[in-house]
């Protein structure tokens, strides 16, 4: 990627989540109707905190993210952060709390993905635009 354009890209997502927990997520938290959170992942190789704004999905009292990417190639790097290290820290709104990150597999996974799809059909796209499978992960508050 353009080094100027990932600086770009970067500097919009620390407003992103500066607005967002400036606001308790009144600004800066929906997307296409659904709740953004604000998700803190500790870097695979820093070891630092990063802080991204990540679509989420409701199951039961989880919050579901899906690691799609826009259906680029390779994964983001806040799922590779958090299969490192998946004790991450979760705001949904202004409700800050701590959750363990579990990748889902087999029929849970695809249960959870055909739901998402239904209530968000451009991750049916991303799917169709990629060779790997789509990562759904489930947030377990602590």
């Amino acid at each position: 990627m353009n080094p100027m354009l990932k600086r770009f890209m970067q500097l919009g997502i620390r407003f992103h989540v500066w607005l967002y927990r400036r606001s308790g997520g009144k600004r800066a938290g929906e997307m296409e109707g659904k709740p953004l959170v604000l998700l803190t992942t500790k870097g695979k190789k820093t070891g630092l905190e990063r802080t991204v704004p990540v679509m989420s999905f409701e199951d039961g009292s989880d919050r579901l993210v899906v690691a799609s990417m826009g259906g680029a190639p390779q994964h983001p790097a806040w799922y590779q952060n958090l299969v490192a290290h998946p004790e991450v820290k979760v705001q949904l709104g202004s409700d800050v709390y701590s959750a363990r990150a579990v990748v889902t597999e087999g029929d849970e996974r695809d249960r959870l993905w055909n739901k998402i799809v239904g209530e968000s059909p451009r991750f049916g796209g991303y799917q169709k635009k990629t060779s790997r499978l789509i990562p759904v992960v489930r947030l377990e508050r602590i």
